[in-house]
């Protein structure tokens, strides 16, 4: 597939590679980019000879920094799209709902939406270099959703409150004592280790793995609802006030000005 602009889809063995390439903006997402996701992912699952995916990005800084923050500040939004919508709660769901186990190779930072996007996928292996975080409620974003429930049931309530209200960034080995990824290794070993993992999974019985998916998901497919709840929030946040403040500042370079928004 060539007629992608914002990602990268490529074939090795049984592995799909699905690489957001827009280092120039630390693999942030915008509307445009979300669209050839999703179409990358359904390519994946109807493509017989894949039995794995993985998800990572494209440079050394960044896996993915979430949604194009200068975007929003710029136009008020993530970009026009072909559906018109911005889908990223559909990407959530098909990360969860293809029947093929989805491993996130972290090259870098995974913050905000892009650590939403790492957490949601089955196994994640992180280079030594990787760092990881949520940044919603510096820059006037939230992720109610399935970014924070589901991270809950991830690395236990204390661990997510933390990761949510502090907005902090952690090193690899941190996250993987915490459980947020499965292997940490070095840098230059990142891509070929995620596709040995994809070829062991290979070996596998496809038919096993998608009941096995599938049942690992049903215990929580109730945060779907959380989740349409919650972007139907955020479409509505994101234009507030409070917002654009968050987004500006972030564009500015300067400290978001959250005091007068505090209620009594």
């Amino acid at each position: 597939m060539t007629d992608f602009e914002d990602i990268d889809y490529a074939i090795d063995g049984s592995a799909a590679i699905i690489t957001i390439n827009r280092p120039h903006r630390y693999n942030a997402f915008r509307g445009k980019t979300v669209e050839e996701l999703i179409k990358a992912f359904r390519a994946a699952w109807a493509d017989s000879a894949v039995s794995a995916i993985i998800l990572t990005g494209a440079g050394e800084k960044a896996f993915c920094t979430g949604g194009d923050v200068k975007q929003r500040a710029e136009t008020g939004d993530y970009g026009p799209t072909e559906s018109g919508m911005f889908e990223i709660g559909n990407l959530h769901k098909l990360i969860r709902d293809v029947p093929k186990p989805v491993i996130a190779a972290v090259n870098g930072i995974a913050v905000g939406g892009g650590h939403v996007l790492h957490v949601l996928c089955d196994l994640t292996i992180a280079s030594e270099t990787a760092k990881f975080g949520q940044a919603g409620p510096r820059v006037g974003s939230f992720d109610a959703g399935f970014g924070s429930a589901y991270l809950a049931r991830v690395v236990g309530e204390k661990r997510a409150r933390e990761i949510w209200f502090l907005c902090r960034q952690y090193d690899a080995a941190t996250a993987e004592r915490w459980g947020l990824v499965n292997w940490v290794v070095p840098a230059d070993r990142l891509l070929d280790e995620a596709k040995a993992i994809a070829a062991e999974i290979a070996e596998k019985s496809p038919t096993a793995l998608r009941f096995l998916k599938q049942s690992f998901n049903a215990d929580t497919d109730h945060q779907a609802g959380l989740s349409n709840l919650a972007m139907s929030a955020l479409d509505l946040f994101t234009k507030s006030e409070e917002g654009l403040e968050g987004a500006k500042a972030f564009a500015e370079k300067r400290p978001a000005d959250f005091g007068k928004f505090v209620k009594a």
